[in-house]
């Protein structure tokens, strides 16, 4: 492949420029860690011939060549543009590498039109997988010893030792986290609140399923089976959860709770304190801590509804409701119009509820399941494996995605035209986002209200479900809602679907205030497009936050792990160290700054 050929030189030698002038016009380069120990996107030539000016003579790139393990280069088109997709390794300094291109396939030579470099290893770590898998001679070999789960129970106590990163939370991202800790030898505790590893799932509303597709959803190491439905239900996936904690070998400690945790500077060690289940309090030390406990929050947000504390009846919020048949034969409001809100006027409705309608305070971005939403991850359907897909998944740079998303927005709005105009007829406000991205950009960006229809809107339109403006309200009374026109519908119970606190308080009722303003915000895109304080280095040393969705965490955890194991090793620059850091601040020393 002539363009990677050159590409290698220009960049073993140095060449920024050169390396950049084989980039189209509106080319883009995403980094994860290969060159940059960051993650990094860089746009348009100046800035991408400026960054690998800045980072090639430290990390030290080489031998770049097409990928033998990966999918062979193709032809195909993406956004109405004729490319070539190839996969390439390459080495550096501190491990080994794989890079995804899309090359505009013009009449001239090509040019890459995005490029993604990432870290997928380090030299002298080897994931005990496939050839390198452990043979088990330890004891096939030694019939009158210790066997394996003798071993395992002890290891899992943790009697003897100190774990290296404690994780928090045993949900997908803290198992899917741990596992790709074990794979490169770091000692890894879980902790999980509940009693089994799934209740996160489990517990959850009955009727819920995953509104993504199976094929995008396969956990590191351990694809679902292929007889699994393409819409899992959250007891298969809470099913699937354990499963895999016990399959991956993971040292989890259920109904354990962490209480607080300090931060030794000097000695860059947490101490943290965790309540088993017989109420005891132990302290456990360790160099990381990964907070699992989920992006959205767990602390839930309870919208300020005028009088709603005068409200005699039953007021719950949606993370404590249960199942809709509790409430046969009464009166519900809903208040909120995104997923949950919608998943449970529909339980509500179908198990006998008297009547149920839904208080909208904004608009709502309202997509199809299929084939609207399932047009988010139509890729993952290509005859492709999983981890090459997720090469292109996270190689799109921020411009492109908002491109494509509009586009998708755009067609799974005229395909949904009578289910949007039949909401609309019924007074239920719809938008498709403050940028006409939709609803994926809406869950990227952190926000809310958004709904994937699994059924609801067709309860909606045919009056089953009532809709109340919020700008018709005054406010609730004892008995129910009162409207500005006087009259009042009274109701029983009132949902709260109203979703939770930013992440940030999470960390805030865990590790204080301090530890909470270090880390600021978490998720939503911060001012170079990637995802605040999500799978890297946050403002706090020694503090990690993982989440998002099951694709999410697949991709990004083998990441973060890698730098956490970077730094157990030593080999993990300070923050003022980075390349391009460390290249900044030579600039300003070169120009007589401070």
């Amino acid at each position: 492949m002539q363009w990677l050929e050159r590409f290698g030189q220009c960049v073993e030698r140095g060449d920024g420029e050169g390396a950049a002038r084989l980039f189209s016009s509106d080319g883009h380069w995403k980094d994860l860690l290969a060159l940059t120990w960051e993650h990094k996107l860089f746009s348009g030539r100046p800035e991408i011939a400026e960054a690998f000016d800045a980072v090639l003579g430290v990390l030290r790139p080489r031998n770049f060549r097409i990928a033998s393990s990966r999918s062979a280069p193709v032809r195909v088109r993406r956004s109405r543009r004729d490319v070539i997709e190839a996969y390439f390794d390459f080495e550096t300094q501190v491990g080994s590498c794989t890079g995804f291109v899309r090359l505009l396939a013009g009449e001239g030579e090509p040019e890459a039109w995005i490029l993604l470099t990432t870290l997928q290893s380090l030299h002298g770590v080897q994931e005990p997988v496939g050839e390198h898998r452990p043979t088990g001679d330890d004891y096939a070999m030694n019939v009158h010893g210790r066997n394996w789960l003798e071993d395992r129970e002890e290891r899992k106590a943790f009697a003897d030792r100190e774990p290296d990163v404690i994780v928090i939370g045993a949900g997908h991202a803290g198992l899917v986290a741990a596992t790709r800790l074990r794979q490169l030898g770091v000692d890894a505790l879980l902790v999980e609140k509940s009693p089994r590893i799934g209740d996160v799932w489990r517990n959850r509303y009955r009727s819920l399923t995953l509104h993504n597709e199976i094929m995008a959803n396969h956990l590191p190491y351990m694809a679902f089976p292929k007889t699994w439905p393409v819409w899992l239900s959250k007891d298969q996936l809470a099913f699937w959860l354990e499963t895999y904690a016990e399959c991956m070998e993971l040292d989890v400690w259920t109904s354990t709770e962490m209480r607080g945790a300090a931060y030794d500077e000097a000695e860059r060690r947490w101490t943290v304190d965790l309540k088993l289940a017989d109420g005891s309090i132990i302290q456990k030390t360790c160099r990381h801590v990964i907070v699992a406990s989920g992006v959205s929050g767990s602390v839930p947000h309870r919208a300020d509804v005028a009088g709603l504390e005068a409200f005699k009846g039953e007021v719950v919020h949606s993370s404590e409701f249960q199942d809709g048949a509790l409430y046969k034969g009464k009166s519900a409001i809903v208040v909120g119009t995104g997923n949950s809100g919608h998943d449970i006027a529909q339980d509500l409705l179908v198990k006998g509820a008297k009547e149920v309608a839904m208080l909208q305070r904004g608009p709502t971005c309202v997509i199809s399941l299929k084939p609207g939403a399932a047009m988010i991850y139509a890729i993952y359907d290509e005859d492709r494996p999983t981890e090459d897909v997720d090469m292109i998944a996270s190689a799109i740079p921020f411009p492109l995605l908002k491109e494509s998303y509009r586009w998708i927005t755009r067609k799974a709005a005229d395909l949904d035209r009578d289910l949007l105009a039949g909401l609309n007829a019924r007074g239920f406000k719809t938008y498709f986002g403050s940028d006409d991205t939709g609803f994926q950009m809406k869950y990227m960006r952190g926000e809310g209200s958004y709904y994937i229809d699994v059924g609801c809107s067709d309860h909606i339109i045919d009056g089953s479900i009532g809709v109340i403006q919020m700008d018709d309200v005054a406010s609730f009374t004892d008995t129910g809602l009162k409207m500005n026109d006087g009259s009042v519908k009274p109701c029983d119970l009132v949902v709260l679907a109203t979703g939770f606190k930013n992440m940030q308080e999470n960390i805030r009722m865990m590790f204080g205030d301090d530890v909470a303003e270090k880390v600021g915000n978490v998720w939503g895109f911060d001012d170079d497009y990637q995802m605040r304080a999500m799978w890297r280095r946050t403002g706090q040393p020694g503090l990690w936050i993982t989440g998002g969705s099951l694709l999410d965490s697949r991709i990004f955890s083998r990441f973060m792990t890698l730098e956490i194991k970077a730094d157990l090793s030593g080999i993990l620059p300070e923050r003022e160290a980075l390349p391009l850091h460390a290249a900044k601040q030579d600039r300003r020393l070169a120009i007589g700054q401070d």
